[in-house]
């Protein structure tokens, strides 16, 4: 798929994005904390790009060359840029410091803020730049946006497509040991915008209206 790219949910903010000869895993996880119940997803892929090093969204369980530190890197002709955020609303005091990523795939730009709470900064957005595909958590916690810090990013980078991840669903909406919510608050937060549920596997091609869509996978 030399123009577009197919994206697979393997639940959590663990996408599997094939497409322009190559394959990217987001956010392994083991199923622990808001992840448990679920599948691990015990993939290969080229490259494996994690938000950070805890358990539910850089954890080792897949193979692949397995990136977290913020750096320029080349992978199978791949360029892909990682940079600093806080993981959390205190200046990363509390869990420490997340990476950013940012890639083209596909014919398409890819943001992937997976793993963040903190609003961005002006360096952020001017490095993120307008997306094509925007992946971002929403659920909520201590760790990752709610659904209406969520939707400032949004609105902030512009991107024609929105994935969002890092949420609770299904029967995981009452986990004793999870803080995060659905995804309902961002979807209200981003009223106005059009929605479109999909399935576990969504295309994209590489030409995308310029509209924004919220692509919202089971």
């Amino acid at each position: 798929m030399a123009g577009g790219v197919r994206i697979t949910n393997h639940g959590h903010s663990s996408l599997l994005i094939k497409g322009g000869g190559q394959s990217v895993l987001l956010n392994p996880f083991k199923a622990v904390g808001c992840a448990a119940g679920l599948k691990e997803p015990r993939l290969t892929a080229n490259v494996i790009l994690a938000s950070s090093e805890l358990a539910d969204e850089g954890a080792r369980v897949a193979k692949g060359v397995f990136l977290v530190k913020p750096g320029s890197y080349r992978v199978n002709g791949l360029a892909l840029e990682g940079f600093t955020a806080p993981h959390d609303r205190f200046g990363g005091r509390r869990y420490g410091l997340a990476t950013l990523w940012v890639w083209n795939q596909g014919g398409l730009r890819f943001a992937h803020l997976g793993g963040s709470a903190a609003p961005l900064s002006g360096e952020d957005k001017v490095l993120l730049g307008r997306p094509d595909v925007l992946i971002i958590a929403v659920g909520g916690g201590a760790k990752v946006y709610d659904g209406i810090e969520a939707a400032k990013v949004v609105r902030d980078l512009r991107p024609k497509r929105v994935i969002p991840v890092h949420y609770q669903r299904g029967t995981n909406t009452s986990l004793s040991n999870c803080d995060q919510g659905g995804v309902q608050p961002f979807l209200d937060a981003m009223q106005g915008n059009e929605v479109r549920k999909v399935g576990k596997t969504l295309y994209l091609k590489n030409k995308l209206s310029d509209q924004t869509v919220i692509n919202v996978m089971r």
